[in-house]
């Protein structure tokens, strides 16, 4: 492949980039600093009177402040589901990778299974209301980390399969137990990948609409406060995109900040299998 073609590969896929992400998200900018008028056209214009302070405390203010408790909800939801995610899929894919006896396939059966079989609404709802979790934010919770369990322990696995068990078999010669072994030896090398899961479940549980949706409605979480602007007979474009643009903005940055990290976790896996 000569040079010309490389880089006409090169700018074919920057400009696909740009129209699919970076036009996008200029488009929800402008029309979140418009006016009410301006915004019911739905132009990709620049704004001929900017009202960014005026809608972006107008969302705040709506409904008492109902985008700053679901702000709240949707931390506390994220920062509680990722970390029960985190610690319960690397235990498994330890143990997974570790012990390829008579559990392996067995968990390998389970882990398969909760990436092909589709989530059920109703189903769930029973289990919920006969465990007394639903509508409530444990049982939200536990949701979360069921429906991203199994994606974060393929992760794990691929990168526990590179870690040598020597450091195993010295950590029990010195008499460490099994969770000695796991959260003072293991657990600390696989900080790459755990940045990678940390990242990726983050956005997916703090951008999630269905199951809020569903299962906690009472509690509104960011995703939700969508539904404040628009109804039936009227949408408030401009306050519909600050709005948009207000929830978009932290997962953007998580991106951004570790990028790298993720690349790296995303690769170290296919070292060694």
């Amino acid at each position: 492949m000569n040079r010309t073609v490389r880089v006409a590969l090169s700018v074919l896929v920057l400009a696909v980039f740009a129209v699919v992400f970076i036009v996008p998200f200029v488009f929800i900018a402008l029309t979140a600093i418009k006016t009410p008028a301006e915004s019911s056209l739905l132009q990709f214009s620049w704004p001929t009177e900017v009202a960014l302070v005026q809608n972006f405390v107008e969302v705040l203010q709506t409904r008492e402040y109902l985008l700053v408790i679901a702000f709240i909800n949707s931390t506390v939801l994220t920062v509680v589901s990722v970390a029960l995610m985190v610690i319960l899929s690397a235990m498994t894919a330890f143990v997974w990778q570790r012990r390829p006896g008579r559990s392996g396939p067995v968990i390998q059966l389970i882990v398969l299974s909760g990436l092909i079989i589709p989530p059920a609404v109703v189903p769930t709802i029973w289990v919920l209301q006969a465990l007394g979790l639903f509508r409530t934010m444990p049982g939200l919770i536990l949701i979360e980390v069921v429906f991203g369990l199994s994606f974060s322990t393929l992760l794990f696995r691929a990168f526990i399969a590179t870690i040598p068990k020597d450091l195993d078999e010295a950590a029990i010669v010195d008499g460490a137990g099994p969770l000695r072994l796991f959260f003072r030896i293991v657990f600390p090398l696989l900080r790459p990948v755990a940045v990678t899961v940390i990242v990726v479940q983050s956005v997916n549980v703090f951008n999630d609409f269905v199951n809020p949706l569903y299962f906690l409605p009472s509690h509104p979480t960011v995703q939700l406060t969508l539904y404040n602007f628009q109804s039936q007979y009227l949408t408030q474009n401009n306050l519909l995109f600050m709005n948009i643009l207000l929830i978009t903005i932290p997962p953007l940055i998580m991106f951004l900040v570790f990028n790298r990290q993720m690349v790296a976790g995303m690769t170290s896996g296919a070292i060694k299998g």
